[in-house]
């Protein structure tokens, strides 16, 4: 990345380099601690944190309870990463890649485990049949959904990385990732220019896991970053992501096991719909001595 860099034969681990977030990485997998983790009263054990890829499962939850899927309540357990939570056995046994979202499921006659964010939705969508659209529409929101996944690392690992997280500035992998960064959000909006939802007329989980992502970033949610890239001029995208914020079950679902930002924002464990009330940050977290 500089001048005098010359990458070495073999390439060694250095702890120390990498930028803000760089302890939640390491080049090798397994977990480091033994610990195991919680389990609460519903059927769905949710281990996550509310970062966009974890912001996906949340407001999928919530928007099937808000459809009247009752069998669909579910624990919300906060995982630090920042602590190296993801790193603990017993979250390592139900994600081995140890990245949130992990999603344990005792509804049927033996445990399953879910890991991978898209996996977790199709999961939840087959099992309840709900935000999947219409069958002969099926192949397209399948299309867009891994299209997701395909895309926001560029946006994440990429874009946020270099632009937001990275020890220094450095122009090269700045624009090269915005370049990118941009001509997603293109893709989206001439998509978005004809459909009232990503692969459709319908809501669903492509929608959703989009959403999580590049509908915030265009809100002014993800790196700092609106202005940067001129969000205002995908026009379709904003339209889109606006209206989606506005639903209660996603801003319900943006709630869960947040632990950061506004204190009234954040509720980090969720084990009953009242939780939103009662248990957000503000009202039970530490006080300040003053107070």
């Amino acid at each position: 990345m500089t001048d005098t860099y010359t990458p070495p034969k073999v390439w060694t681990w250095d702890q120390e380099s990498g930028g803000r977030f760089a302890s939640i990485n390491r080049p090798i997998a397994g977990p480091t601690h033994d610990k195991e983790l919680p389990v609460g009263k519903h059927p769905f054990q949710l281990y996550s944190l509310a970062t966009p890829n974890g912001v996906k499962v949340t407001v999928m939850f919530e928007e099937l309870l808000a459809a009247g899927h009752k069998d669909a309540d579910y624990d919300a357990w906060l995982i630090n990463i920042g602590e190296g939570e993801q790193f603990g056995s017993g979250f390592v046994d139900v994600n081995p890649n140890s990245k949130i979202p992990a999603l344990m499921d005792h509804s049927g006659d033996k445990p399953v485990r879910v890991f991978e964010s898209a996996a977790i939705l199709m999961h939840l969508a087959e099992k309840f049949d709900a935000f999947l659209g219409p069958q002969e529409n099926r192949s397209e929101m399948l299309s867009w959904l891994f299209w997701q996944m395909g895309s926001a690392p560029y946006l994440g690992g990429g874009f946020g990385h270099f632009y937001a997280y990275a020890p220094e500035k450095w122009q090269y992998p700045i624009d090269r990732f915005a370049m990118e960064t941009k001509r997603q959000l293109d893709v989206l909006d001439r998509q978005l220019a004809d459909n009232a939802f990503i692969s459709g007329d319908t809501y669903t989980i492509a929608d959703m896991a989009i959403w999580a992502w590049y509908g915030q970033l265009v809100l002014g949610r993800l790196y700092d970053a609106a202005e940067f890239l001129d969000v205002e001029s995908y026009k379709n995208v904003l339209r889109w992501a606006k209206e989606i914020d506005a639903r209660p079950a996603v801003q319900r679902g943006r709630m869960v096991n947040r632990a950061f930002g506004d204190p009234a924002s954040q509720l980090r464990e969720r084990h009953d719909a009242g939780d939103f009330d009662t248990q957000t940050w503000d009202k039970i977290g530490p006080k300040d001595e003053e107070s």
